[in-house]
C-alpha cells in the first residue's frame, strides 16, 4: 500500500471502523459461546463473566479510541500550542 493511501484520512477511518467491527464480532462469538458452556455445565454462572469483564473494559477503550481519534486531537493540540508560541 501506498504511504498516501496509508494517510488519506477516510482510509485511516474506515480501517478503524473495521478493527473495531472485527473485535466487537469476535467478542459477541467467543463469549456467546463461554457464557453457553458455562451454564450448560450448572445451573449458575461461574467463570464465563471472569472471562468477559475484561474483554468488555478493553472493547470499550477500543470503542473510546476509534470515537476520539487521537490523531485529530493531538493535530488540534499541536496547532493550539504553536498559536501559543506564536509559529
Amino acid at each position: 500500500m501506498s504511504d498516501r493511501a496509508e494517510q488519506d484520512p477516510a482510509r485511516r477511518q474506515a480501517k478503524a471502523a473495521i478493527g473495531l467491527m472485527w473485535h466487537a464480532g469476535v467478542f459477541v462469538i467467543v463469549n456467546g459461546f463461554l457464557w453457553a458452556i458455562d451454564l450448560s455445565m450448572d445451573p449458575g454462572v461461574d467463570w464465563a463473566f471472569w472471562t468477559t469483564l475484561p474483554w468488555a473494559v478493553g472493547l470499550a477503550f477500543h470503542a473510546l479510541a476509534y470515537f476520539i481519534d487521537s490523531r485529530q486531537v493531538e493535530d488540534r493540540l499541536t496547532r493550539k500550542f504553536e498559536e501559543r508560541r506564536g509559529g
